[in-house]
């Protein structure tokens, strides 16, 4: 497998860990509300109030919040022809942070968790600096 297929790779573990996020934020809504509100227009405006819906909603805004950034990133870099180095360990390094985040915020484990998202950052701006360098 070449390397800007080994990114592809990645782009797509990306998506599948935001569909993991979504359902998981599904499931501890709907557990906590039912499946009549699940199915529903929500219109009465309720919303989850448990620590797991709550953690799960919370976990998925952040994945949210780097994910149109790394695919962006990732693109830019098959792009360039700078799929190596910097670039893909950057991208290794988001993804995997990525995805122990995910566990550590439901359980709510600090510190650990927030390193998770630091060390994700970090290959957040691996990934830019490839793009120059």
């Amino acid at each position: 497998m070449g390397q800007a297929a080994f990114m592809a790779a990645l782009i797509a573990g990306s998506v599948v860990l935001l569909l993991i996020h979504i359902v998981v934020q599904a499931f501890a809504a709907t557990r906590e509300l039912g499946s009549a509100w699940n199915a529903g227009p929500r219109d009465e405006g309720l919303k989850p109030k448990g620590v797991l819906a709550g953690r799960a909603e919370r976990a998925l805004r952040n994945y949210l919040e780097t994910f149109p950034a790394f695919g962006i990133l990732a693109l830019t870099l098959i792009a360039m022809g700078r799929v190596d180095g910097l670039g893909l360990i950057g991208a290794l390094l988001w993804l995997a942070a990525r995805i122990a985040y995910l566990p550590l915020y439901l359980a709510g484990i600090p510190y650990v968790r927030s390193l998770a998202w630091s060390i994700a950052a970090a290959g957040l701006l691996l990934m830019v600096v490839r793009t120059f360098v």
